[in-house]
């Protein structure tokens, strides 16, 4: 079920790390804006060692327009390296929201 998504393109997970000048400068909130514009599931929060990490499902496609946003990050952000992980979605989220 959770493979395939209403659009018909394949449903997956990004777990991300971001590093550089991300806390602080409205990072998370942008994250959230833009995953619920692309209409994906999932989670953002800050770190204990400066970064931002962020967990999100939905299509491929939509995934990777969000990978290119978290690489440019709000205004006064400065992203200086972005983790990328996938794998199998697993569908356990229903909005996308930021923890503290």
């Amino acid at each position: 079920m959770f493979g395939q998504s209403k659009s018909g393109g394949e449903t997956v997970r990004l777990e991300a790390l971001v590093s550089g000048n991300v806390q602080g400068v409205g990072y998370r909130y942008f994250v959230r804006d833009a995953a619920q514009k692309l209409g994906l599931t999932g989670w953002v929060r800050n770190t204990q060692d400066g970064c931002v990490q962020v967990v999100a499902e939905g299509p491929r496609e939509r995934l990777m327009r969000l990978l290119l946003m978290l690489e440019q990050g709000p205004r006064h952000a400065l992203v200086e390296r972005v983790q990328a992980e996938w794998s199998p979605a697993t569908g356990q989220f229903r909005g996308f929201s930021i923890r503290l």
